[in-house]
């Protein structure tokens, strides 16, 4: 359990600095020039939101703490409830957003949360902004601004994210209502290539995503998934991160945005769910590490790993980041999970409001396994049988 000294002691954003009703500010034009020896010159962008931008990712990249992403959309939330005999409808996901975001004390393990649109405008069962419910406990609010995955005309299969068209006035609507940081999610499939067509286009698409939210006070996540679908190896989801990596970095530098306004999201490197050899958890701690030394800059203040498509049980995944966490990192790695914090939660609800109690004690549980995960502290001593379920699905879609 993170300490409250410590907790006290991180960079941490002032409330009023992200709650609703703030008049917007329009990015200036200023910029900061990096000049080398010959006669060209770099440009970064740096507006008026660059210290807010900076002070946010701290934030959200505070010791001990990780994002809970609970930025389904309408369609899956409605497939989680369909688990436990719920019809989709509004009030039903009101009332489960409601549990989670309402947890006491989440906010000492929490550092920021991921909503769907819908959940950033709605209110608990009770009339209170979701949004402020988050801020009260130190929990900084991000929203998910893609429109979904559509087939990339041209490739083996694959697809691309929609979602730029329109984005600036989004972003800033987002930041009036109280977001923070923003998500966006492309995917690259190992099965299907990848090929260099589809690689390019979700870099491509998540650096524009990543300055046009920059330029309206969000601090962008960067999340290129590396779908666990298939047979592979390790080394093989090595080598295609590797790539994709690459291919990001070097699309946000064209773009002029700034490092160290963004957290990363990556996908931990492990084999193909379908793979017949596993990996052990330092395994995956020294692939993915690697990966991080050799294509992030320290300038990055956080990443937040993910095992993306749900490919694990909710303690293997704690496991995993625990590996991450015994050595010394140029970065804050820790968590940003759904169900890998939601799965035990939304099992024990099962919809009976006198079962809210124990569902939200359930992912307090996650939550402070994770901590302590992220400063390299779990143990695993004491977790359930229903959190050590594998919860992969193929083909998952969002």
């Amino acid at each position: 359990m993170a300490s409250a000294s410590l907790l006290k002691s991180s960079p941490v954003l002032d409330k009023s600095e992200w709650v609703k009703g703030q008049s917007l500010r329009q990015p200036s034009a200023s910029v900061v020039r990096c000049l080398p020896n010959g006669p060209s010159s770099l440009t970064i962008r740096a507006g008026s939101y660059a210290d807010e931008l900076i002070k946010t990712a701290k934030t959200v990249a505070s010791p001990g703490r990780g994002i809970l992403a609970m930025d389904e959309s309408n369609a899956t939330c409605g497939k989680r409830l369909a688990s436990i005999g719920l019809e989709n409808t509004e009030a039903n996901r009101q009332a489960y957003r409601t549990l989670l975001v309402s947890v006491p004390g989440l906010g000492q393990y929490i550092s920021g949360a991921i909503l769907f649109e819908e959940t950033l405008y709605q209110s608990t069962v009770d009339g209170k902004k979701m949004v402020d419910v988050l801020v009260e406990q130190n929990i900084v609010p991000g929203i998910k601004v893609d429109k979904g995955l559509v087939p990339l005309a041209g490739s083996n299969d694959e697809s691309w994210c929609q979602g730029l068209d329109g984005l600036a006035s989004r972003t800033a609507a987002y930041y009036q209502q109280g977001a923070r940081f923003a998500k966006w999610r492309s995917v690259v499939s190992i099965p299907n290539g990848p090929s260099a067509l589809a690689v390019k286009e979700a870099a491509w698409g998540l650096a524009r995503y990543a300055a046009i939210s920059q330029d309206n006070g969000l601090v962008p996540i960067v999340e290129p998934e590396i779908l666990l679908d298939g047979e592979h190896g390790i080394d093989r989801t090595f080598e295609v991160a590797l790539k994709v990596w690459a291919e990001v970095f070097y699309y946000l530098a064209e773009n002029n945005v700034m490092f160290e306004g963004i957290l990363l999201k990556p996908s931990m490197v492990t084999p193909g769910a379908e793979c017949k050899e596993r990996a052990t958890p330092q395994q995956v701690a020294d692939y993915t590490l690697k990966l991080l030394q050799r294509r992030i800059p320290p300038s990055v203040p956080g990443i937040m790993a993910s095992f993306l498509s749900g490919g694990q049980s909710e303690v293997e995944a704690t496991l995993n980041l625990n590996a991450m966490n015994q050595g010394p990192n140029p970065w804050h790695v820790s968590f940003s999970y759904a169900r890998a914090l939601q799965n035990t939660c939304l099992k024990t609800w099962g919809g009976r409001p006198e079962n809210v109690k124990a569902a939200q004690e359930a992912l307090l549980i996650r939550a402070s396994a994770n901590s302590l995960a992220q400063l390299g502290k779990y143990t695993g001593e004491g977790e359930s049988e229903e959190a050590k379920k594998g919860m992969f699905v193929k083909g998952y879609v969002y």
